[in-house]
Order: structure tokens, then C-alpha cells, then sequence
């Protein structure tokens, strides 16, 4: 793997100098655009609209619209603008897991330390992993602060980013029913969900979609003709919602005998 940012944590007067690394690889295919008249692959170039040119990567610079006038900047621009937040991921405070809404979680990355940290990498891993509390802080990565936990994971510190509560958008523009429910059918769910609870496994779910879609690629590729299958979509009334959740514990039922 290759290091996508490489600093330090700030806990307390301690310094781990550290290394981030992806950890999630995308498991859906790796479709090519092409054009429909003769399956030529489609390919995106950066032009110049003064001169209608290709531009190379070499030649091409960031800047920002200033009233009109774009101010450019630098590598070293993104970094003076807060150089601490650029090379540092300072712990602001340790709270409870629990209490960070799940919406707010955004991308995770492991923590590698440089050797020179690997004592206090281990001592921040077990403080974590023994208060059960992960690390609130902030660090900038590619041109963009980002709030972040650092919690430790089965033998891993992971740092995840997650939002600022201003980019979460607000409910007021949905029309949302009012919640109740009427008792039995709230009784009857509650045991439904008695019935299906079990111990959470990731290893138990894959992506199957990709599976089959690439099993369709296959017969597709030999010239096979693919049947459409036949899905509707039934529309069930509120007053149906007892017999439903009565089939459906009758359902589970049956399965266990």
C-alpha cells in the first residue's frame, strides 16, 4: 500500500509521528464508457476555452474566482494557510463513541507509526481500546479540513473523517408522517425484531450484485440471450400491516422448524 498522508498525532505533550493508508478498495466493476456506434473507448481531455487546446496535467494550476480575477495557488499555498493542521492531527478531546451520529461518519484510513512511535502508537491503542472512548480532532488532506475520530480497532488505530454538522442537510423540506404506531402492531414488530436479532457478522454479507452482474457479462460475452425478470412492486395499505407482520413472524417460524 501506498501512503496517502504522512504526519503526526498530537496526544496531550506526546508526538506519534504516523502514516495514513486507504483502507477500503471498491468492490463494484470497472465499466469503460464507449461510444455506441462502434464501441471506441471514450476518452475525457482537458481543454483550454480560449484556445480549444489540450492541456496537460503538467500545465494545469488551482485557483480560486476572487471578484472576477483568479488568485492561483500552490502545493505550498494549501500548506501555509494552517501548516499544524497540514502535518498534525492534534486530539482535541475523547468522547464516547456512541454519542458521534453514525451520519456523520465519512471515509476511514489505518494508521501506520514511523518506528520512532511505535511505544507510544501501542500506549495511545490501548488507552483507547480500555476506556472504550475514541479521539476527536481535525487535519487537513488534499486542500480540505476534515473533522476526524481516532479509535482503536482490533490491532490498528484507525482515524475516520466525519462531518461538520453544517454539511449534514436539514429534514424541514421532507414531509414526514407523524411516528405512532398503534400498540399491537408496535408489539408484534418489537417481536419481529426479538425473532431476527443476531449477533452482527460483516464476513456474512457480499456484494452479489457485482457477482451476478459479472456472471451476466460472461454469458453476454459467449452471446447468450439474458432474460428479463419479472419484479413488481406491490404498494401494501396501512391496515394490512398486521397481517403482514403476522406472516411474517409465522414465516420465520417456519424456517426454524
Amino acid at each position: 500500500m501506498r501512503a496517502i498522508w504522512s504526519g503526526s498525532i498530537g496526544f496531550g505533550l506526546v508526538n506519534i509521528p504516523i502514516k495514513l493508508y486507504s483502507s477500503i478498495q471498491e468492490s463494484d466493476l470497472d465499466l469503460d464508457m464507449l461510444d455506441k456506434k462502434d464501441h471506441a473507448n471514450i476518452k475525457f481531455q482537458r481543454i483550454n476555452e480560449k484556445t480549444g487546446k489540450v492541456v496537460s496535467w503538467a500545465n494545469i494550476v488551482k485557483g480560486y474566482n476572487l471578484n472576477g480575477h483568479y488568485v492561483v495557488l500552490t502545493d505550498e499555498d494549501f500548506q501555509k494557510a494552517m501548516p499544524e493542521k497540514t502535518k498534525s492531527i492534534d486530539i482535541m478531546a475523547f468522547v464516547e463513541e456512541a454519542a458521534i451520529d453514525p451520519m456523520l461518519y465519512e471515509t476511514p484510513y489505518y494508521i501506520e507509526p514511523d518506528k520512532s512511535g511505535a511505544r507510544a502508537y501501542a500506549l495511545l491503542w490501548s488507552a483507547l481500546h480500555k476506556a472504550g472512548k475514541v479521539g476527536l480532532g481535525s487535519f487537513v488532506l488534499r486542500s480540505k479540513e476534515s473533522l476526524c475520530v481516532i479509535r482503536a480497532a482490533e490491532d490498528i488505530l484507525v482515524v475516520q473523517k466525519i462531518r461538520f454538522e453544517e454539511e449534514i442537510r436539514a429534514t424541514s423540506e421532507l414531509t414526514i408522517p407523524k411516528l405512532t404506531s398503534k400498540p399491537g402492531e408496535l408489539k408484534m414488530a418489537l417481536s419481529l425484531i426479538d425473532q431476527l436479532t443476531e449477533k452482527f457478522d460483516i464476513s456474512a454479507y457480499k456484494d452479489t450484485y457485482s457477482d451476478k452482474l459479472m456472471k451476466l457479462i460472461k454469458a453476454k460475452g459467449k452471446g447468450k440471450k439474458i432474460a428479463t425478470p419479472h419484479m413488481k412492486v406491490v404498494h401494501s395499505r396501512a391496515k394490512d400491516l398486521m397481517s403482514q407482520l403476522k406472516a411474517s413472524l409465522d414465516t420465520k417460524k417456519r424456517k426454524a422448524s
